[in-house]
C-alpha cells in the first residue's frame, strides 16, 4: 500500500530528527575523543627533545594540530545544530563558504600529512643510501609548509564553487564545478590518489622494515623503526577505511540533488550523510586508538637515549 502524504511527512520528519540528534551526540563524543587523543599524541612526541628532530614525528605533530583545529571547527557546527536545528550555513553564502574553507583545509592537511609521512618512512628505511640521505629534517619542514599553503589556497578557491540553492541549502550548483568535484576533487585529490599513494608506500616501508637486520643498526633502533612503520601502516588502514564510504557518497550527492520537495528521500539522504560524516570524522579522532603504539615508542626511544 502506498504511503500517504501525511504519513510520508511524519516519517521524513522523524528521520530528520534522528539524523539531527545523531549528528549532535556523535559530534560531542568525537570532539572529546579527538581532543584527548590528539593532545596526548602531541605530549608524547614532544616529551623528549630527541623527538623534535625526527621527521616522522614532525608529520605526526602537524597532523595532530590540524586535527585539533578541525575538532573545534566541527564542535562549532555541532553546537549551532543543537541550538538552532542546523549549522546556519544554508541561508548565508559567507558562512557557507567559510565552513568549507576551514573544513576542507584541515581535511586536506591531515590527509596529505599521512601521505607524506608514509612516503618519508619508506625513503628513510630504504636499502639505497642516497634515498635515505635525501630525507632531511629541513626538507620535511619545507614539505609541510608547501603542503599547508597549497591546501589552504585550494580550499579558498574551491569554496567559490558553493552557492545557496533554495530548498537544497549550501551545495555545488554550477555544471563545470560539479564536473571538477565529481571527476577530480573527490575521487582523485581527496579520495583514491592519497589512499593509493599512502597505502603503497606504507606497505613498501613495512616490507623494508622487516629486513632491517641486514643493516648495521642497533637492536633499539630497529625496534624504533618497526614501531614507527607499524603506526603509519595502521594509520593508513584507518584512513582508507573511514574515507572511502564518504568519498563515494559525496560523488553521488553532488550529482544527485534531492530537495525538500521530496521529503522522504531528502530525509533518508540526510541520515545517510550524518552517519557517513561521523565515520569520516573518525579520521580526526583515531589518534586515541594508537596511543599504545606511541607509548611503546616513547619507552624504546628513552632506552636509545640512555644507551647513547
Amino acid at each position: 500500500m502506498a504511503m500517504s502524504s501525511t504519513e510520508s511527512s511524519l516519517t521524513s520528519a522523524t528521520i530528520i530528527e534522528i539524523a539531527t540528534q545523531y549528528s549532535i551526540y556523535s559530534g560531542y563524543i568525537l570532539f572529546i575523543v579527538g581532543i584527548v587523543g590528539n593532545a596526548i599524541n602531541m605530549l608524547v612526541f614532544t616529551y623528549l627533545k630527541s623527538f623534535r628532530s625526527n621527521r616522522c614525528v614532525l608529520y605526526l605533530i602537524t597532523e595532530s594540530i590540524s586535527n585539533i583545529v578541525y575538532q573545534f571547527y566541527s564542535i562549532a557546527l555541532t553546537i549551532s545544530t543543537s541550538l538552532y536545528g542546523n549549522d546556519l550555513t544554508a541561508n548565508s553564502l559567507i558562512k557557507c563558504r567559510i565552513k568549507y574553507i576551514f573544513g576542507q583545509s584541515c581535511a586536506l592537511i591531515t590527509f596529505y600529512t599521512i601521505v607524506i609521512s608514509a612516503v618519508d618512512q619508506f625513503f628513510s628505511i630504504s636499502y639505497q643510501l642516497y634515498l635515505r640521505q635525501m630525507c632531511t629534517f629541513e626538507l620535511a619542514r619545507y614539505m609541510v609548509f608547501i603542503m599547508i599553503t597549497i591546501c589552504i589556497i585550494h580550499s579558498i578557491l574551491f569554496s567559490f564553487f558553493f552557492n545557496i540553492v533554495p530548498s537544497a541549502g549550501c551545495i555545488i550548483s554550477q555544471r563545470i564545478c560539479i564536473g571538477y568535484a565529481s571527476f577530480f576533487f573527490y575521487p582523485i585529490l581527496v579520495g583514491f590518489f592519497p589512499i593509493l599513494i599512502a597505502s603503497l608506500f606504507s606497505l613498501l616501508a613495512f616490507r623494508n622494515v622487516r629486513h632491517l637486520v641486514r643493516r648495521q643498526l642497533s637492536i633499539e633502533r630497529r625496534r624504533f623503526d618497526r614501531q614507527i612503520t607499524a603506526m603509519i601502516l595502521l594509520r593508513v588502514v584507518f584512513f582508507a577505511s573511514f574515507m572511502l564510504p564518504y568519498v563515494v557518497n559525496r560523488m553521488y550527492s553532488i550529482n544527485t540533488t534531492i530537495t525538500q520537495a521530496n521529503p522522504l528521500p531528502f530525509a533518508i539522504e540526510k541520515l545517510v550523510q550524518a552517519v557517513l560524516f561521523s565515520i569520516y570524522n573518525l579520521n580526526f579522532t583515531v589518534r586515541l586508538l594508537i596511543i599504545l603504539f606511541t607509548l611503546y615508542i616513547l619507552i624504546y626511544f628513552r632506552q636509545i637515549s640512555i644507551s647513547l
